[in-house]
């Protein structure tokens, strides 16, 4: 188990190397000259060449990339170029309300898919089981902008659950008062999808040889569907989880937004309208450096979820 650890840790190190080459050129040949866009419209070309210096932009691109190696592995990215603010006490700040939303979101969205999908997987072909897929398949196909529009004004003006935007201080205030909304639509929105997919693992293991065995034996159809059927799905369902956790981070700055959440969705989101650069490097490394250890957790959590896996 060490030894695999250290291999794919190791392994990583191109990779990250790849990201950070490819960040950094893309800004450097395809962004615009930070420098000009600090000066503004109106700046004189000492103002821009001054500005050049203190950011570094006068120096060698081989030297460039060392301080922008610097930035990353000292986890100091400098300032906002808008708000003057340091990028890390950007993430600080902002990360626990991001948090405070994705977390429920991805609990309750695996807790509910699960049960879900394998009782139709247990009803196949029942009518039960095709008016829940048909459900799926028209869910999917509304936008989440639709869903947010409809809720907000729904529970939020119509029947006043829950206030449309605000936030505070207070996690547990959050959680209860402000959080739920966009919780509730996010879930609904990702249940669909998540559904129909777990509904396919479940009936890929239900075919099975040891299934039919397991059956053939008198075993009850509860034991065989979550001793057996259950335990050999979840590998599928982690690496769908290992996936979908990035994607629930970058589907948060549509719900910040709309919520006025002051998480860190909302603030990369006003970074790109702003050509923040710094904040937007800093947020697309660790982001690319999550996604890596995601994966790697997902991987040695197949070994705890089924011995027979063999890490190599």
């Amino acid at each position: 188990m060490i030894a695999y650890l250290v291999r794919r840790l190791w392994q990583m190190v191109p990779t990250l190397a790849g990201v950070i080459l490819l960040v950094f050129f893309l800004f450097k040949f395809f962004g615009g000259d930070p420098s000009e866009i600090l000066a503004g419209q109106i700046a004189d070309p000492q103002q821009i060449e001054s500005i050049r210096r203190q950011l570094g932009l006068d120096q060698p691109w081989w030297v460039q990339i060392g301080i922008f190696l610097e930035q990353i592995f000292t986890f100091d990215f400098g300032q906002s170029w808008i708000t003057r603010e340091s990028v890390s006490g950007i993430f600080t700040s902002r990360l626990p309300a991001t948090l405070t939303v994705m977390i429920p979101i991805l609990v309750l969205d695996v807790l509910l898919a699960i049960p879900i999908a394998m009782f139709v997987a247990y009803v196949r072909g029942s009518l039960a089981d095709r008016a829940i897929v048909a459900i799926c398949v028209v869910a999917m196909s509304i936008s989440f902008l639709v869903y947010i529009i409809f809720g907000q004004y729904v529970f939020g003006f119509l029947l006043g659950w829950f206030p449309v935007q605000g936030w505070s201080d207070q996690l547990a205030v959050n959680l209860v008062k402000y959080a739920p909304l966009p919780v509730i639509l996010a879930v609904f929105v990702s249940l669909a999808p998540q559904t129909r997919l777990y509904r396919t693992f479940f009936l890929d293991e239900i075919h099975h040889d040891y299934v039919r065995t397991a059956r053939a034996k008198g075993l009850d159809e509860r034991v065989v569907m979550f001793k057996h059927v259950l335990r050999n799905a979840m590998i599928p369902i982690l690496t769908n989880v290992a996936v979908q956790l990035p994607s629930i981070f970058v589907g948060s700055f549509l719900i910040e937004v709309f919520f006025s959440i002051p998480g860190l969705g909302r603030e990369v989101f006003l970074a790109v309208n702003r050509s923040d650069y710094p904040v937007i490097q800093a947020v697309t490394i660790y982001l690319a450096v999550l996604t890596m250890l995601i994966n790697l957790a997902a991987d040695l959590l197949y070994r705890l979820v089924d011995p027979r896996v063999v890490l190599r």
